[in-house]
């Protein structure tokens, strides 16, 4: 076990909260910091965050509160969990309350839209002393608090902050894995969001398991393609920042980007379809950045360019769909190891 910190986790949602948690739970002093007051007493109160992980009580040890210098100045560790929209604003507040040298983690899966800006990015330019890692994976927060078996990936050039979290997060149902790549590491977070948009509305229309099996192996091969052109290493996506996270987002009914496909296919508008989830959906965003980025730099992404035409140019599903199976036939696995 390592020496207790103190953490502190900025966002009142479900992530945050289960991250908060398990820090807690390990023997952590942790402040959870919620922006809307009522929201931070309640849980404080009950105990438990019912409006995000509703029946999941939470440890003594952890406090919730809207008190902003509370939360992280004494604070070790800052997480944040915040909706990429708001980020940077959060990242501005945080910069004079921090000690020197403190560690702050992004676990925000999206990206800015001034010059195509990566959380880790966000924090680089607003905290200039501070020690930055992201942590990412295919973790359900309702099965992270459930003590489902997760893994999760913590990425950072700094190899005592990887060290750092990957002890104070480990527990028997919750493990990290390290990797440098923080790049890399974010934009498949980021980029899975899209992919997960594309599965949802194909499951709802009912296309069967080859299908699907072909949607999730071209749409790695579009993020790799993709993160090579901004200099991330393409075998950070056969991981469980890659791999890992894009095979659950785009087959459960728990990712919020899925359901919103399902109910494109059915026939709802993408507004009503955002209003009816009732939470940030960062797909929908982050498939307008990554379509304008990848005409930027020419990059063929057919499944991208799909959904764009879809959700934003009125263009129907089934002329999509026989586009698509009517287009170029690349070659399988475009990174091999003479490539590296």
């Amino acid at each position: 076990m390592t020496t207790p910190q103190q953490v502190a986790v900025l966002g009142g949602g479900s992530f945050g909260t289960a991250i908060a948690n398990i820090a807690a739970t390990n023997g952590h002093k942790t402040f959870q910091w919620m922006r809307n007051e009522e929201q931070a007493a309640k849980v404080q109160q009950a105990r438990e965050n019912s409006d995000y992980l509703p029946g999941y009580k939470l440890s003594d040890n952890l406090c919730a509160t809207a008190d902003l210098a509370e939360a992280v100045s004494a604070a070790d560790v800052v997480f944040i969990a915040i909706p990429s929209k708001a980020f940077r604003e959060v990242a501005r507040l945080v910069s004079p309350l921090l000690k020197a040298r403190t560690m702050v983690i992004s676990t925000t899966k999206g990206i800015e839209p001034t010059g195509f800006t990566l959380m880790s990015q966000v924090l680089e330019q607003e905290l200039s002393d501070a020690r930055i890692g992201v942590l990412s994976g295919p973790n359900f927060a309702k099965e992270i608090v459930a003590h489902q078996q997760t893994g999760s990936v913590i990425a950072s050039s700094d190899d005592e902050l990887i060290a750092c979290v990957q002890e104070l997060l480990c527990s028997s149902t919750f493990r990290l894995y390290a990797n440098s790549d923080c790049y890399g590491v974010e934009l498949g977070g980021a980029l899975k969001n899209i992919y997960a948009i594309v599965t949802g509305l194909a499951t709802a229309l009912g296309c069967g398991h080859n299908t699907i099996a072909m949607l999730l192996t071209r749409s790695l091969a579009e993020m790799g393609r993709f993160a090579k052109h901004l200099d991330a290493d393409p075998m950070t996506f056969l991981g469980l920042a890659g791999v890992g996270d894009l095979i659950l987002t785009c087959t459960s009914d728990l990712s919020r980007n899925y359901r919103l496909g399902m109910a494109i296919a059915q026939g709802k508008s993408l507004e009503q379809a955002e209003s009816d989830i009732g939470q940030a959906v960062e797909g929908v965003n982050t498939l307008r950045l990554v379509k304008q980025k990848a005409d930027e730099l020419d990059v063929y992404m057919p499944l991208a360019s799909a959904l764009h035409g879809i959700l934003f140019e009125d263009y129907s599903i089934a002329d999509v769909a026989d586009k698509l199976m009517g287009g170029e036939q690349n070659t399988d696995v475009e990174y091999s190891q003479k490539d590296f």
